[in-house]
C-alpha cells in the first residue's frame, strides 16, 4: 500500500511540473506579446498626436 501510495504522489508532482512548465512558457509568450503591444500602441500615438498637431495648424 505505501509503493501505491508514493508512486500515486510522484506521479501528481509530474503531472504538476509539467502543468507548471507549461504555465512558465506561456507567460513568457504573454510577456513578449504585451511588450509587443505596448509598442504598437506607443506608436499608434505618436502617429495620432502628429496627426493633431497638423489639425491645430488649420
Amino acid at each position: 500500500m505505501t509503493q501505491q501510495l508514493i508512486d500515486a504522489l510522484e506521479e501528481k508532482i509530474g503531472v504538476l511540473v509539467e502543468k507548471y512548465n507549461r504555465l512558465k512558457d506561456d507567460n513568457e509568450l504573454l510577456t513578449d506579446e504585451v511588450q509587443q503591444l505596448l509598442g504598437d500602441r506607443e506608436g499608434i500615438k505618436t502617429r495620432v498626436d502628429a496627426i493633431l498637431e497638423k489639425l491645430d495648424q488649420i
